[in-house]
């Protein structure tokens, strides 16, 4: 329980950096606040590896999920670096310190893909809708519905397919047999 709270306070705290930043045109708080975090639960895992496997493919999935907002023109990201046509870099860090809540915060999840499913519809537009509306972070250039439908589509996949990728990095970190072993068996 109490990995669970850390997680969602370390992660929470990324979140607000990051969104402060951003609404103050800054895209660099996001990255900065990440890096304590990722380094205290990567090394605080028994699969460091997979964690950071976790991390870099959660970001990878954030990276195309937002770039494909912000290149629709659903979402405008403020702070919008390296371009307005792709996810910024302090979004990207949001997504990474999510995926280090995957294995603690959300692990009770993990089975229930349409409990997963609700939470992303509901949670991660309201979250879009707070970095809006308390940081200016983000806008929504065809209108909020509009934004709020779409992010609600897009995390009833993503929030899924984020759980999905957490088991795959831990079961890939296993060791494996050496090849003699396996063909003996």
């Amino acid at each position: 329980m109490k990995n669970r709270l850390l997680g969602l306070v370390g992660y929470q705290a990324v979140w607000l950096i990051a969104v402060i930043g951003a609404g103050h045109d800054r895209w660099w708080p996001g990255p900065l606040a990440l890096l304590p975090f990722a380094v205290w639960q990567i090394t605080r895992s028994s699969q460091p590896r997979a964690e950071l496997r976790l991390l870099l493919t959660t970001g990878l999935l954030g990276c195309l999920l937002d770039s494909l907002y912000a290149g629709s023109g659903v979402l405008a990201f403020a702070a919008a670096l390296p371009t307005p046509a792709l996810a910024p870099i302090w979004i990207i860090a949001i997504w990474m310190a999510f995926a280090l809540t995957l294995t603690t915060t959300f692990r009770f999840l993990d089975g229930h893909p349409w409990v997963a499913a609700l939470l992303g519809a509901i949670g991660a537009p309201l979250s879009y809708l707070a970095a809006a509306r308390g940081w200016h972070a983000v806008t929504f250039p065809h209108g909020e519905a509009a934004a709020m439908a779409a992010l609600a589509a897009g995390w009833a996949l993503a929030l899924p397919v984020a759980l999905r990728l957490a088991t795959w990095a831990y079961r890939s970190d296993r060791p494996r047999p050496a090849l003699r072993e396996r063909a003996a068996r």
